[in-house]
C-alpha cells in the first residue's frame, strides 16, 4: 500500500525523468518517491502542467486539490486501471434494484451508528460520562434502519442519529473554545465544526483513493444518491469510518491541547477555518491515525486503518459480485 504526499507550501510539481520533484524558489529541487506513492494532497499554491498529469496517470497516482481555506475542491482521478464492465453492470444493477440498494444502504447506516456507539462507550469508560440517553436513542436508530423500505427513510435515520450523536461532543468536551452547540457546514460556524468539516473531507478522500484500487465505480453509491455529483460511493464508505477515525482524532487533539484557539481564523465572508499551522497539526494526527494498526479478528494479523477502508470496499465488491453478504466493519474497542 503506497504513501500519501502532502504538499503544504507553494511551488511547482514537475516530472523529472521517471520521478516527481517539487521546485521552490531559492531551494534545490526535492525529489518525491512516485513508485511508492498512491495519492498527493495539494494544499499549497502548486503549479503543474499536462505532462505532470500524464505521468500521474501512468503511475496510477491520484491528485486531490484543496483551496486556500483547506476545503476539498476536487480530484484528478486517473483513468481506471482496474476497469471492468461486468463489475460496473453488477454495481449498477444493485443500485437500480430497490431492495438490493436498500439492503446495502442500511448496512452503511447501521455500521456508522454502531461505531458512534463504540466511540461513546470508550469515553464513557474513561470519563464516567452520563450519556445513556444518547446511547439508548442510537440503539433505536440502529434497530430501525434494517426495516426501512427506502433510502430516503434511511437518510433520515442516519441524519437524526448523527445529530443525536453530536450532542455527546459537548458533554465530553469541557473546553468552551470547542463547544459545537449544533452542526454547521457551509461555512463552519465555530472551531469544532471547522475541525469536523476538515477531517471529514479527509475521510471522503481516503475512501475515494481506496475505491480506486478496486473494480468498483465511485460514482455509483447506495446510501448517497447517484446523480450528477462526481462521486458518491466514497461518501457511503466514509460514514462507517468517520466516528472511529475522524472523531477520535478530534477528541485527542483537543484533550492534549495540540489544537488550540490560535490555530483557527475567520473567513472574510464569515465562518471559521483552520489556519495553515492548524491544518499541519490536524494532518499530522490524521496520517498517524490511518497508519495505526490493529489486530484484525479474521486475518490474525495487523492491519492499518487505511487498509481497513480498502478491505471494506473489497467486502462490498464481493457482496455485489459473489453474493457474499456485506457486513460493515465495527470497531472492537
Amino acid at each position: 500500500m503506497g504513501k500519501t504526499l502532502y504538499l503544504m507550501s507553494s511551488g511547482e510539481l514537475k516530472r523529472r525523468g521517471d520521478t516527481l520533484c517539487i521546485v521552490r524558489e531559492s531551494e534545490k529541487p526535492k525529489f518525491l518517491p512516485v513508485e511508492s506513492t498512491d495519492e498527493i494532497m495539494v494544499f499549497g499554491e502548486i503549479d503543474f502542467n499536462k505532462s505532470l498529469l500524464e505521468f500521474l496517470t501512468q503511475k496510477n497516482v491520484i491528485l486531490h486539490i484543496f483551496n486556500y481555506y483547506g476545503y476539498y475542491m476536487g480530484t484528478y482521478y486517473p483513468r481506471e486501471h482496474m476497469n471492468s464492465g461486468a463489475v460496473i453492470l453488477a454495481q449498477a444493477s444493485h443500485y437500480t434494484d430497490a431492495a438490493k440498494r436498500v439492503e446495502i444502504a442500511s448496512t452503511f447506516v447501521v455500521g456508522a451508528i454502531e461505531n458512534m456507539k463504540k466511540v461513546m462507550e470508550y469515553y464513557k469508560r474513561r470519563a464516567s460520562l452520563d450519556i445513556d440517553d444518547i446511547l439508548s436513542d442510537l440503539d433505536k436508530f440502529a434497530g430501525a434502519a434494517p426495516d426501512s423500505r427506502d433510502v430516503a427513510a434511511l437518510m433520515g435515520i442516519e441524519g437524526n442519529a448523527r445529530n443525536r450523536y453530536y450532542q455527546f461532543f459537548d458533554r465530553l468536551n469541557s473546553d468552551p473554545a470547542f463547544q459545537m452547540e449544533s452542526r454547521t457546514r457551509r461555512p463552519p460556524s465555530n472551531r469544532m465544526n471547522a475541525l469536523i468539516s476538515f477531517l471529514n473531507s479527509m475521510c471522503y478522500v481516503l475512501a475515494l483513493s481506496q475505491i480506486y484500487r478496486t473494480y468498483l465505480d465511485p460514482r455509483i453509491g447506495f446510501l448517497h444518491e447517484t446523480n450528477f455529483r462526481s462521486f458518491s460511493l466514497n461518501l457511503d464508505v466514509a460514514e462507517i469510518f468517520k466516528p472511529i477515525i475522524v472523531d477520535r482524532i478530534i477528541f485527542s487533539l483537543i484533550n492534549k491541547r495540540e489544537i488550540q484557539e490560535k490555530h483557527f481564523e475567520k473567513q472574510s465572508g464569515g465562518g471559521i477555518y483552520l489556519s495553515e499551522k492548524g491544518r499541519e497539526i490536524a494532518l499530522r494526527a490524521w496520517e498517524g491515525r490511518i497508519q495505526e494498526t490493529i489486530e484484525h479478528p479474521k486475518l490474525n494479523r495487523k492491519v492499518s486503518y487505511r487498509g481497513l477502508v480498502r478491505m471494506e470496499v473489497y467486502k462490498l465488491q464481493k457482496h455485489i459480485l459473489e453474493g457474499e453478504k456485506y457486513t460493515p466493519y465495527v470497531s472492537r474497542w
